[in-house]
């Protein structure tokens, strides 16, 4: 009786090399899927947090008890949006915002009712292999994903 059934190792030869050169780039596409959703869920963990702790700080400091309602001075907004971004009512040390690209301009602070202010934040995510891909035709697809943080307190 021979072996029918089995192949020699000479004709096996650079199998191996074959299904690695097919099958790395998808593992290697899905490490990096993986890496950048895991970077997409930080920042926003991240906004959550700035957009609590700007809540937090102006929710402290906006009621005016002399007339019974919330006051948002144009200090208090900046001071605010500050909190948000720096995690500090004033940078006078340049500290970096606490989500790279994140400026004062997407935060916004309002009054809700006569009792409750809103800090909301929006923010695009961008991967880091760019903002866009390439189409073959037509236009390009866009990777950008907008992430909104808001939250509302009560003024005390």
């Amino acid at each position: 009786m021979g072996h029918r059934g089995f192949k020699s190792s000479q004709t096996q030869r650079g199998l191996a090399m074959v299904e690695l050169v097919i099958t790395l780039p998808l593992l290697l596409l899905l490490l990096f899927t993986f890496g950048e959703f895991g970077r997409m869920l930080f920042q926003y963990n991240s906004l959550m947090q700035a957009s609590r702790d700007a809540g937090r700080f102006v929710a402290g400091q906006a009621w005016n008890a002399t007339l019974g309602k919330v006051d948002l001075s144009a200090t208090l907004q900046s001071q605010t949006k500050s909190v948000a971004v720096y995690g500090i009512p004033a940078n006078p040390n340049g500290y970096p915002a606490v989500v790279p690209g994140l400026t004062t301009g997407n935060v916004s602070v309002a009054a809700v009712g006569t009792d409750h202010v809103q800090v909301s934040i929006t923010y695009t995510f961008v991967p880091v292999i760019g903002s866009a891909l390439p189409a073959f035709y037509g236009q390009s697809v866009p990777l950008g994903l907008a992430l909104t943080s808001t939250v509302v307190m009560r003024a005390l």
